[in-house]
C-alpha cells in the first residue's frame, strides 16, 4: 500500500521559514518522480515543486521560485521543502505527490502575524 505521510507544517510569521517533509512508503520512492502542491480552500489545487527521481532535476511554480527548494533523499525514502521569506500567500495545505498517482493527507502551513 502507499503511503504519503506530510510533517512540518505550522504557523509561522511573514519572512519566517519552514520545512516540510514527506515519508513514503509502499513502492519503489527512488525511481519515482516526486511532488509538492497546496490547496486553499475553495481554489484549484497547485503545483508547487517536483523533481525527478533522481534529483537531478527540479521545476518550481513562478510564486515560489527563489525562495522555495525542494530535494529528497532516496537512502531515507523522503522529500523536502525548504519554505524561506514565506508570505501570507503561501498559506495551504501542502500536499506530497508521488508520480502524479497518489497524494498524502497534507500540512497545514499558515504564514501570518
Amino acid at each position: 500500500e502507499v503511503q504519503l505521510v506530510e510533517s512540518g507544517g505550522g504557523l509561522v510569521q511573514p519572512g519566517g521559514s519552514l520545512r516540510l517533509s514527506c515519508a513514503a512508503s509502499g513502492f519503489t520512492f527512488s525511481s519515482s518522480a516526486m511532488s509538492w502542491a497546496r490547496q486553499v480552500p475553495g481554489k484549484q489545487r497547485e503545483l508547487v515543486a517536483t523533481i525527478t527521481s533522481d534529483g537531478g532535476r527540479t521545476h518550481y511554480a513562478n510564486s515560489v521560485k527563489g525562495r522555495f527548494t525542494i530535494s529528497r533523499d532516496n537512502a531515507k525514502n523522503t522529500m523536502y521543502l525548504q519554505m524561506n521569506s514565506l508570505k501570507p500567500e503561501d498559506t495551504a495545505v501542502y500536499y506530497c505527490n508521488a508520480e502524479g498517482n497518489y497524494w498524502g493527507q497534507g500540512t497545514q502551513v499558515t504564514v501570518s502575524s
